[in-house]
C-alpha cells in the first residue's frame, strides 16, 4: 500500500513516517502543500494523509482541488484545529476521516487499516434515487432541485443507503460502514440520525417518503410501491 504524507513539521511527519514503513506501507513525504498537491494529481495513492496548515497551499484546497479532479483517494486530515467548524469543513470539503493533534501513532493507524478495508468504488459523478440526487465528489445533497444541509455524519449514512437504494440494510450494517473504527455506536445513536435525516430529506416533501423503517431490522431508501 502506496501513501502520501502531506505535513511540514519533521517532528510529527519522521516518527509517522517510520511507523508506517514498520508497518509495511510506503510512504512519500512531503512538506510543501502545492507539491504535495501536485504529487497526489500525477501519482497513485491508496491513501493520503493531509495537514491543514501548510505553506505554498492549505489542506482543505489541496482536499477540495483532489475532489473536483474527482480523486477520489481516501483523505484522511490531520489537524492542531479541535473546533468543529473547521472539522466540519474539513469533511465538507472532501476528507474521510480526521485526527486531532496530538494523536497517538495506534489511532491512526487503526483509522488508515479501516478506510483501507472498504471495498474501492467507481467514480460515480452523481447519486439518484426518485427526486434525490446525491453528488459524491463534492458531497451536496438536492431534492426536487432545493438543496438540503446535512451533517458529515448524516451525509455517510444517506451515501450508503443510496449506493444501496431499494436494499434493507440493517442498523449494524450502517454502523460499521459509517463508524468503521473504534467507536462505541449504540442503535440508539443511529436512531437520531434517521430521525434527522428524515426531517431534512422526507417532511419538506409531503407524502412523498423516500427514507423508510423496516421494524426489527433497519432501514431502506426508495419509492414505496
Amino acid at each position: 500500500m502506496k501513501l502520501l504524507l502531506i505535513e511540514d513539521e519533521p517532528s510529527i511527519a519522521k516518527p509517522l513516517r517510520q511507523g508506517l514503513e514498520q508497518e509495511k506501507y510506503t510512504v512519500d513525504w512531503q512538506t510543501d502543500g502545492k507539491l504535495g498537491l501536485q504529487m497526489a494529481l500525477s501519482e497513485e495513492y491508496d491513501l493520503i494523509l493531509l495537514d491543514i496548515m501548510l505553506p505554498g497551499k492549505d489542506g482543505f484546497s489541496i482536499c477540495q482541488h483532489l475532489r473536483q479532479a474527482e480523486i477520489t483517494t481516501p483523505i484522511i486530515i490531520l489537524t492542531a484545529k479541535d473546533q468543529s467548524p473547521d472539522i466540519i469543513q474539513g469533511l465538507d470539503t472532501g476528507a474521510d476521516d480526521y485526527l486531532v493533534k496530538p494523536f497517538s501513532f495506534e489511532v491512526l493507524l487503526s483509522r488508515i487499516k479501516a478506510i483501507l478495508r472498504r471495498p474501492k468504488q467507481m467514480i460515480i459523478k452523481h447519486l439518484q434515487v426518485a427526486d434525490l440526487k446525491l453528488d459524491p465528489i463534492n458531497k451536496q445533497v438536492s431534492r426536487n432541485n432545493q438543496k438540503i444541509k446535512l451533517s458529515p455524519k448524516e451525509y455517510l449514512i444517506l451515501e450508503y443507503l443510496t449506493r444501496n437504494a431499494g436494499k434493507v440494510l440493517s442498523k449494524e450494517q450502517i454502523i460499521n460502514h459509517v463508524w468503521d473504527f473504534d467507536c462505541d455506536i449504540l442503535p440508539n445513536n443511529l436512531e437520531v440520525f434517521i430521525h434527522h435525516l428524515r426531517d431534512k430529506i422526507d417532511k419538506p416533501f409531503p407524502n412523498r417518503p423516500l427514507l423508510h423503517t423496516v421494524y426489527g431490522f433497519g432501514y431502506k431508501l426508495g419509492e414505496e410501491a
